[in-house]
């Protein structure tokens, strides 16, 4: 692997938009009915953006069945969310099946099987965890740069991205998130698969990233679902050779939780099946860009799609 001589990794402040684990409780339907009457649930999230409208939507819609359920959405990692679940700390929250191939069942990201959601719920099931079929949506890392940039020095590709950078150093800085530059399948596997190095990492909240990316850095860390890509005037950058996992958005559980209420599979089939990469793309933008609240976001799209009432 090519690593340019002096490369740093610069830290801005421990800048952080996760919420802290809030403990409250919101009640259950008025006259106590619905398929999950009775049901007290700890719901979880990631701490972006699309976690924590995806963690409403989910505290809504089990609500809605009548489950007493209590929010610890915006936990700050992958790592920490699924250590919850595991230990009881919760009981449901979505991931990813890339993050569930690679990170938590340990796989490379090179070492993908055809039906990735069938094997990763398949091995998860060993750990007591179910997976709820996923969504109709994919939310995978991408490499972005200003659609200036990319015009002016022909940029289309991460191959293009490994040249340029390779002959012009200077201009290979790029803003990440922490869990983006520890991941094997976030930047250390990216850079070992395209043969280069960036040769400035600067770390930042994820959030930060994208009005970063053309000013501080030349490059960044984007998820593809995102509405700041657009807004931001920047170009995805196209994976040539298709190292990035396919990211497909999935309810999970411990299967105890599942075996005890299996309403929950029933509730989920057709949310899951109404969130396409548009309608979550459109839902991201809501918070990010009009300044919506997660919760009044996910409540708004359930009501009008009929999920609650």
């Amino acid at each position: 692997m090519n690593t340019p001589t002096g490369r740093v990794i610069v830290s801005a402040a421990a800048l952080s938009i996760a919420l802290a684990a809030t403990g409250c409780s919101t009640a259950p339907t008025p006259d106590g009915s619905g398929e999950l009457a009775g049901a007290s649930l700890i719901v979880g999230s990631k701490e972006f953006t699309e976690q924590l409208v995806l963690g409403q939507i989910t505290a809504l819609a089990l609500e809605n069945a009548g489950a007493t359920i209590t929010d610890e959405t915006g936990l700050t990692g992958s790592a920490t969310v699924r250590e919850a679940l595991v230990r009881g700390e919760l009981d449901i929250y979505w991931d990813y099946t890339g993050t569930g191939w690679v990170n938590i069942l340990g796989n490379t990201p090179s070492d993908l099987p055809d039906d990735l959601y069938g094997a990763v719920s398949e091995a998860d099931a060993k750990n007591g965890i179910a997976w709820l079929e996923p969504a109709n949506f994919e939310n995978t890392y991408r490499i972005a740069t200003s659609e200036q940039f990319a015009s002016e020095h022909g940029i289309e590709t991460m191959s293009d991205v490994a040249a340029y950078v390779k002959a012009h150093p200077t201009d290979g800085k790029v803003c990440a998130a922490s869990e983006f530059i520890a991941r094997d399948d976030g930047l250390p596997g990216v850079e070992h698969a395209y043969d280069f190095a960036f040769s400035e990492i600067v770390e930042l909240d994820f959030n930060l990233i994208y009005t970063q990316i053309g000013d501080t850095c030349s490059f960044g860390e984007v998820f593809s679902t995102d509405a700041r890509i657009p807004a931001n005037s920047l170009r995805v950058i196209t994976d040539d050779l298709g190292f990035f996992v396919e990211y497909l958005g999935a309810v999970t559980l411990r299967q105890e939780t599942l075996d005890t209420y299996p309403a929950i599979a029933d509730i989920f089939a057709p949310i899951a099946e109404a969130l396409t990469i548009p309608t979550i793309t459109a839902l991201n933008g809501k918070v990010d860009i009009e300044g919506e609240d997660p919760r009044d976001v996910a409540e708004e799209w359930l009501l009008a799609e009929g999920f609650i009432g």
